[in-house]
């Protein structure tokens, strides 16, 4: 073989070999790509955790993705969806938010799962003898309530005060305490902080080993809708839609009832 020959010869298996290894690089980055996006970022409302941490394993299980979920108030959950600009999916406390997201062009479908009813939670026993809205201006109680401007709670709280009458100040005498998230008013009644305090129906029953429910009757209550949306910013939007089906499903209404949560509305 002349030395032109080799050279040519040379120069083709180094053509191959680059051919081989920019064509093997290539092959690889679908199945990098697709292992990328295996993954689904939830943001949640506190208040609708148990439920959502079984719906998340279930799911995860069967369809081999992992759910990662972002459990915070659902004004703090709104917020860090605007700033970030990314995630898949956004389940608040009150559907509310969600209505809010959708008028910016971030939310791409929407579903309701499960509805929250507002209730008065007290200690065991009842021992300040709290039967309804009113005792909670007695003087000398001390009352939680959720921050209006941070969760869900907060803002159907006060709804509620307005639909009843009840001016800010009035309340604001006793409500030493004011939440992030509709769970830290269950803990303080557990901790024996506070006397009463107003939470989702399901948070009330969560924490029965350590208070009792006082229910607000419905013609003074205000009702809330949880819904699931898609985001916008989702880079999966076929397994997005997935986890909004099996939510809203039949076994994943299941869920939601096995931990006392409604998803049939109240009447």
């Amino acid at each position: 073989m002349s030395n032109s020959e080799k050279n040519r010869a040379s120069k083709l298996a180094i053509g191959v070999i680059a051919a081989a290894v920019l064509f093997g690089c290539t092959a690889k980055e679908p199945d990098e790509r697709d292992s990328g996006e295996r993954e689904l970022l939830l943001y949640c409302g506190a208040g609708i955790r148990p439920p959502v941490d079984e719906l998340a394993e279930v799911f995860g299980r069967e369809h081999n993705v992992r759910i990662v979920v972002d459990y915070a108030g659902s004004e703090v959950l709104l917020s860090k969806i605007k700033l970030t600009r990314r995630g898949d999916l956004y389940m608040p406390g009150d559907k509310h938010y969600v209505d809010q997201a959708a008028q910016e062009n971030m939310i791409l479908s929407q579903r309701p799962v499960c509805y929250f009813v507002p209730t008065i939670l007290v200690q065991k026993g009842n021992p300040k003898e709290i039967h309804d809205l009113e005792d909670l201006l007695r003087e000398g109680l001390k009352v939680g309530i959720g921050d209006a401007k941070t969760c869900a709670i907060g803002r159907k709280t006060k709804q509620i005060f307005a639909k009843n009458g009840i001016a800010a100040e009035q309340i604001e005498r006793n409500a030493v305490f004011q939440s992030l998230t509709v769970n830290e008013l269950g803990m303080q009644i557990q901790a024996k902080s506070l006397d009463a305090v107003i939470v989702w129906d399901a948070i009330a029953r969560y924490y029965s080993d350590h208070g009792q429910e006082v229910v607000i009757p419905v013609g003074k209550n205000v009702i809330s809708t949880v819904n699931l949306g898609v985001l916008a910013f989702t880079k999966n939007r076929p397994l997005a839609d997935k986890f909004m089906e099996f939510a809203t499903s039949e076994p994943g209404r299941a869920l939601f009832k096995k931990h006392l949560y409604r998803v049939d509305h109240p009447e």
